[in-house]
């Protein structure tokens, strides 16, 4: 898979300003944001409802949650994903190397470079 058009993606995210402003810049790439999950528990579940192609994670979620363990779920399905953090990349648990990291703060070039190494992963 080498488009962006119609990828189905969903959105690991607790800042609801984030989460819309990543929205949109996955649609303005031609994706399909499939839902915005905030916590752990919310991503695994639409993980199984909504099948997406794609993710794209935050590290740090609410009340001192991170996404690892959804990052573990998409490493066993196989399914591509990103991870966004405003700490240093070599900092992320090991679980993340199957990923592509992005340092915040990044540009809409950099994310658009992202989801193309995340696909050829796929």
């Amino acid at each position: 898979m080498t488009s962006l058009h119609g990828l189905r993606v969903l959105i690991v995210e607790n800042d609801e300003l984030n989460a819309m402003l990543l929205q949109l810049q996955l649609e303005g790439e031609g994706m399909v944001v499939t839902g915005v999950a905030p916590s752990v528990a919310v991503a695994l579940q639409m993980l199984e409802e909504l099948q997406p192609q794609l993710v794209f994670l935050d590290y740090w979620l609410a009340h001192g949650e991170t996404s690892s363990p959804v990052a573990k779920q998409l490493c066993l399905q196989g399914i591509p994903f990103l991870v966004a953090t405003g700490m240093d990349i070599s900092l992320l648990p090991e679980v993340f190397d199957a990923s592509i990291k992005l340092a915040k703060p990044y540009t809409g070039g950099d994310l658009a470079n992202a989801l193309k190494q995340a696909l050829a992963l796929a």
